[in-house]
């Protein structure tokens, strides 16, 4: 099903950043759209303007640390729906810090938030892909997930779970209809910055070059229309999986140096 006006769509962490676009961008096509994350306010912003668009909308509060909250997300969206077809994990934080000096509760959240969000949101997923035959789950990574860098230990470590976790479901759904496609972002211009923690006592700015949300959104729309096993959104990101193929000793000391 190329046609995105006929899909229904689920996006966890659509209040803002690649979400929120992604959200918007999914709208002009005219999709039916069910929005998650902890900010009922902004996605209600969110869903107002998806509407003026063009698209249906519906808000649907969500901490995708609780697995009931994300069943109930399914629930709601086949409640008003009537099935889903493309769900999108992207529900993500972070933490600045050196290893030993990252915070035990932190380091955790951003596992809790960033793999098992994923992961809840796959199992909620992919039940109700199994009872319609076919579906398409898009896991949003990071170029980190296949480069690490310092500083952010906690969420490399979640990215490349995210990656290894894609792969193992791809092999596990071979037989079916369902497609699970990663999507793998360079640096992108969202709040993620401003609202990680921060524990190295210096002002945080992603590593250049930096892309507007509409990079990863446009490569999310293509991927539901026609999905691929892995894709990167930032030519800066492409670059830089290459280089750590090719040469990852030099690869971990350049991007250590930047």
């Amino acid at each position: 099903m190329s046609d995105v006006s006929q899909r229904v769509v689920v996006i966890t962490g659509a209040s803002s950043g690649i979400g929120r676009q992604t959200a918007l961008d999914f709208a002009r096509e005219s999709a039916a759209l069910v929005l998650a994350a902890r900010d009922e306010v902004a996605l209600g912003e969110v869903a107002e303007e998806c509407r003026r668009l063009g698209g249906r909308a519906i808000v649907v509060p969500t901490d995708v640390t609780r697995e009931e909250q994300v069943q109930a997300l399914s629930r709601r969206a086949v409640e008003e729906f009537g099935r889903f077809d493309v769900w999108i994990n992207n529900a993500a934080v972070t933490l600045f810090a050196r290893f030993e000096e990252s915070p035990p509760e932190d380091f955790r959240r951003v596992i809790d938030t960033n793999l098992f969000g994923y992961v809840h949101g796959a199992r909620a997923a992919l039940a109700e892909f199994r009872r319609q035959g076919r579906g398409v789950l898009i896991n949003v990574a990071s170029v980190v997930g296949k480069v690490g860098q310092p500083f952010t230990s906690a969420y490399v470590t979640s990215k490349f779970a995210i990656v290894g976790f894609s792969e193992c479901l791809r092999q596990e759904l071979r037989d079916t209809e369902i497609d699970v496609v990663t999507i793998l972002p360079a640096s992108i211009d969202t709040p993620l910055f401003q609202h990680g923690a921060n524990y190295t006592g210096q002002a945080i700015e992603p590593l250049k070059p930096v892309y507007e949300a509409e990079v990863v959104s446009r490569e999310i729309l293509a991927a539901a229309r026609h999905p691929r096993r892995e894709v990167y959104a930032g030519a800066a990101g492409r670059l830089a999986g290459w280089m750590h193929r090719l040469a990852p000793g030099l690869a971990e000391k350049f991007v250590g140096r930047q």
